[in-house]
């Protein structure tokens, strides 16, 4: 390992995860609880074999690590906030350790497959999410995958429409709501729904991929279109129903016509060998 990042979390958003709403997101509601599950999906159908290196970049309290011990893969978490690398460091299987995507302490080709599962939420300029993502190549062996979680464009506006819907008021105005889905960019970090983050075209984030020298590379998206639905929890949680909608997603999570209109998306580029 080399030595340890000189980056610094913005404060507000060290803040956020400190509260700890994030630890039961991806359980807590069906729009998570579905999230999660296609996450898995994908990953385990395309990491590179069974007994793997695998680093969990930004892995927080290691909701993604824990299931990943539990396969059997070898699991290093990075995250730069101290108190939910306290947390994931009690995971059996897997150590953990504070620090920076953008720069990672560990050598050259360490790992299988490196997950970048919330780092390019946060990392609003260009460069920085080009740089963790080739932090990420870097730290990967050849033929070994590099997979990294974004949140699509139209996640913010879909997410003030379902406010509006339901008469919840979070402050953020239709005006701002139509600005976050032009630029991306979402700032309001003093609100409970999330904090500081950019908001990516799929097309952008292939070309961040490829300017980190991971060019080609594949995008799933994950939630698909169903995860709109407002139904979403008769499916989720009725197991003949959420099969149904699991091998549906399976058909479409490719369809590039289909990619943006997804709360999150996958890309995942093997490392040549």
């Amino acid at each position: 390992m080399n030595a340890m990042s000189t980056w610094e979390l913005e404060t507000e958003i060290e803040a956020y995860y400190e509260r700890g709403g994030e630890r039961e997101r991806l359980t807590r509601n069906p729009r998570g609880r579905l999230e999660f599950a296609r996450t898995q999906d994908l990953l385990r159908r395309k990491l590179p074999g069974e007994n793997l290196d695998v680093l969990d970049v930004g892995g927080a309290t290691g909701v993604h690590a824990k299931w990943l011990a539990e396969d059997g893969h070898r699991v290093h978490l990075i995250d730069p906030v101290a108190s939910q690398v306290e947390v994931a460091a009690r995971l059996p299987g897997v150590t953990a350790v504070v620090g920076d995507a953008r720069e990672l302490p560990w050598d050259d080709a360490s790992f299988d497959a490196v997950l970048l599962m919330g780092p390019l939420y946060h990392l609003t300029d260009r460069e920085h999410r080009v740089q963790a993502i080739a932090e990420a190549r870097r730290c990967t062996r050849p033929d070994g995958i590099v997979a990294a979680a974004t949140i699509n464009r139209t996640a913010g506006w879909n997410d003030w429409l379902t406010f509006l819907s339901n008469g919840i008021d979070r402050g953020i105005s239709a005006e701002d709501s139509l600005r976050i889905l032009r630029e991306g960019d979402l700032r309001h970090f003093e609100q409970e729904m999330f904090t500081t983050a950019y908001l990516a075209h799929p097309g952008e984030v292939a070309e961040e991929f490829a300017d980190a020298g991971l060019s080609g590379a594949a995008q799933y998206a994950v939630q698909g279109f169903p995860g709109f639905m407002p139904e979403l929890e008769r499916l989720i949680d009725d197991e003949e129903a959420r099969e149904h909608l699991m091998d549906g997603l399976r058909i479409i999570e490719a369809e590039p016509s289909l990619l943006g209109a997804s709360n999150h998306l996958l890309t995942i580029a093997t490392i040549p060998a």
